[in-house]
Order: structure tokens, then sequence, then C-alpha cells
């Protein structure tokens, strides 16, 4: 774990709620100078703590209705279908996460489509052909309630 002071957490608070915010601004928010402050932003995206910057975009807007929480159970675990496996779901763009996971099932997806029909369709065309999947459970979201990217910082601070 990186060390982060209070400094480091607030500007990781700041930038989580706004990516685009300007050093200058950064440095204005925190009461330090541009240059102390762009060099604490480097070091956090030199040690990954920042791995990089994204627009967040409404799903809905973009037609995509359908949020499916889906379990997968696979029959088969070792190394050559394990890669396959990790390879297709990291190429698939309706697959937003994937979590190898402890309890009855082996995989927690998170996964979106246009519509019901869209989804029978991406589990018939993806999912069902997954390397070694025996079992396929889909739970669909009817209000999603929070969604946030955002990590908690405060209390981080060493």
């Amino acid at each position: 774990m990186a060390d982060i002071d209070a400094v480091s957490a607030q500007i990781l608070g700041l930038l989580q709620s706004d990516g685009r915010m300007t050093n200058a601004k950064l440095a204005s928010q925190l009461n330090m100078s541009e240059t102390p402050c762009w060099r604490r932003l480097k070091k956090l995206e030199e040690t990954g703590i920042i791995e990089g910057y994204q627009a967040q975009l409404n799903r809905r807007k973009l037609g995509l209705g359908v949020m499916a929480f889906v379990q997968l159970s696979c029959s088969e675990h070792d190394q050559s279908a394990t890669a396959e496996f990790q390879r297709i779901i990291e190429v698939t763009p309706n697959i937003l996460a994937c979590h190898n996971t402890t309890g009855e099932d082996d995989f927690l997806l998170i996964v979106v489509a246009r519509d019901l029909d869209d989804y029978s369709a991406f589990v018939d065309s993806t999912l069902r052909r997954l390397p070694g999947v025996t079992s396929i459970r889909s739970n669909l979201s009817l209000k999603e309630m929070k969604a946030s990217s955002k990590l908690p910082v405060r209390g981080l601070e060493r």
C-alpha cells in the first residue's frame, strides 16, 4: 500500500469528483502553489494510484436500459480454459466487470444490454459459448439506487 498523506487524499477526492479539474484549480482548492501540486499529482499517477481518467457516461441515455448481474459456474479450471475465458471477458464491451468469487458460483459479471431481447441474444452468443461454463444465473436490476466508482479516500492517510 502506498503512503497517502492528507494532501494526497484531498487530491484524490477532488479528482474523483472532477477528473477534468486543471492543476491550477486543484492547487487553488488545496491552498498550495501549482508546481508542488503538479508533482504530487504526477507521483500519484506514476505509482499507479491514479490509473487514468475517463468520462462517466449515462448508460440509459446511450440506450443500454438493461443491467444484469450474472453468476457463472465453470467445470474447467485448467490454465488454457481460464486464459481463453479471461480473453473473451476482456474483449467483450457489454461486460463491465467480472470477478472471480467464493461461494456457489465461480464468477460474477456485470453486463449491460439495450433491452431484454438484446440481453437474451448476448447470453446465447457469448455467455453460453464461454469455455467450461456449466451454469448461468442472471439477476436483472430493476432500479439502480447507487452507482459509483469513487473510492473512500478519507482515513487512508498515514
